[in-house]
């Protein structure tokens, strides 16, 4: 086999604008699906059963369907309701929905490992459930089950390929283009790979990092 990345220089600015958006995209949909995912973690232990219902539906869909039939549904199914939005805008809702689901569940599971004695404590101070949710309980609970969600956040990274479907020009999408005029499949498929590969291994550090700074006065203290 002939294997020959030197005409794929030329195809450089196509893979580092495919790079960037993967990168834009999958940090704007973890910033969404967290949000998503704290707050269906704090709706799935509410004290109003309707509201425990439905973020139990919601988790429960995201859990038990495919992402891709999410994401058609997003962009091909909503226009019938009336709702239409762009594929970026496409791609960027239910890549933070489909972390907000799982999110949820991950985070609900460090809300219960949190002993009832904080939850007193932050009523002993004079705070609302909400704000001993807020500021006495969530960053001991994330601390808890943070490998679990950067295991997630990696997947939504590696997932944000799927998005291609709808014709959003991230990484995958510009491979199957390049390998489409340049008939080198292989090549353009090992570069393609090796991106991600470091963009996982980048990430990785990264959460590593925020670890340690975010977290480490909770470790401190056990």
């Amino acid at each position: 086999m002939n294997l020959t990345l030197a005409d794929l220089t030329d195809h450089g600015e196509l893979f580092l604008r495919g790079t960037a958006l993967t990168i834009a995209l999958t940090f704007a949909s973890l910033i969404a699906g967290m949000a998503l995912g704290v707050l269906g973690a704090a709706g799935r232990r509410s004290t109003l059963a309707p509201v425990r219902w439905i973020t139990g539906a919601y988790v429960e869909l995201i859990r038990n369907t495919p992402f891709i039939i999410q994401l058609f549904f997003i962009f091909f199914g909503l226009p019938k309701l009336g709702i239409r939005m762009g594929s970026l805008e496409a791609a960027f809702l239910a890549m933070s929905i489909n972390l907000g689901g799982y999110a949820t569940e991950i985070i609900r599971a460090g809300l219960d490992s949190i002993g009832r004695g904080m939850w007193e404590a932050g009523a002993s101070l004079g705070l609302t459930r909400w704000q001993s949710f807020r500021l006495v309980i969530l960053v001991p609970a994330l601390q808890k089950v943070y490998p679990a969600l950067t295991s997630q956040f990696i997947i939504i990274l590696l997932g944000s390929s799927v998005v291609s479907q709808i014709a959003v020009e991230e990484l995958t999408f510009v491979g199957s283009y390049i390998q489409s005029r340049n008939f080198r499949a292989f090549e353009t498929t090992l570069i393609v790979a090796a991106i991600y590969l470091l963009l996982v291994l980048v990430f990785k550090w990264i959460c590593a990092a925020i670890d340690k700074r975010v977290f480490a006065f909770a470790r401190a203290g056990r």
